[in-house]
């Protein structure tokens, strides 16, 4: 694989600085970056940056996102063994590695996913708050998806909704708000102290004349 001499260089504010770069060494504290899109040609500390990504191209695919994981790869290749990073800031990245040493001040990282944008990477070990190489890194890797995944999955969305079980009724709010009910007693009049005004019919008071014969 041809490795191209594209960067972008992420700082640890940060900041982020694209170029060609022609004399990048990890045994050297800094090198020489011409910045994308002008002549300009700066000098660039390692000990700022929280790493350097030599890239296939600066415009990449802003849609697409690397996937996170060892994709069940083997444990070793030609590009080393398994290595997994936590950044101080938060990013997760999984790969391989051959230059990997807990006293060094940074390493080439190449990443899992062999379709990602960037070719190599360059981590600054200060940026890491965790590193894990071989078999540790595949239980890092496994943690940190397991707690990005728990929460996705407790996030729930403001104002969502109950769920309707289906043939349920649905409730829906009254314009004319909530009516009396047509059930309470009335008072009757059959009562003492009751408040009707109606009182007992005429006709049910009267006897009825017999209409058979004497």
């Amino acid at each position: 694989m041809q490795i191209h001499n594209l960067v972008v260089a992420r700082y640890l504010d940060g900041h982020v600085l694209k170029g060609v770069t022609n004399d990048f060494s990890p045994n050297r504290p800094g090198f020489h970056v011409e910045v994308d899109g002008t002549n300009e040609v700066v000098e660039l500390r390692c000990r700022q940056l929280k790493a350097l990504f030599f890239v296939k191209t600066f415009a990449g695919d802003p849609a697409r996102q690397d996937v996170k994981g060892f994709l069940q790869g083997p444990a070793e290749t030609s590009q080393g063994r398994k290595i997994a990073v936590r950044f101080r800031d938060g990013e997760f990245m999984c790969g391989y590695t051959l230059s990997w040493s807990p006293d060094r001040e940074g390493f080439f990282l190449f990443p899992a996913d062999v379709d990602s944008n960037n070719q190599r990477i360059y981590v600054v070990s200060s940026a890491a708050d965790e590193v894990k190489a071989g078999p540790q890194a595949e239980t890092l890797a496994t943690r940190m998806l397991a707690g990005e995944s728990a929460r996705q999955g407790h996030a729930a969305p403001m104002h969502q909704a109950p769920a309707v079980q289906p043939g349920a009724p649905i409730a829906r709010p009254s314009a004319l708000g909530a009516r009396p009910s047509t059930l309470a007693p009335r008072p009757s009049g059959l009562f003492p102290g009751g408040a009707s005004t109606i009182g007992p019919r005429p006709s049910a008071l009267r006897p009825r004349p017999r209409t058979d014969a004497a």
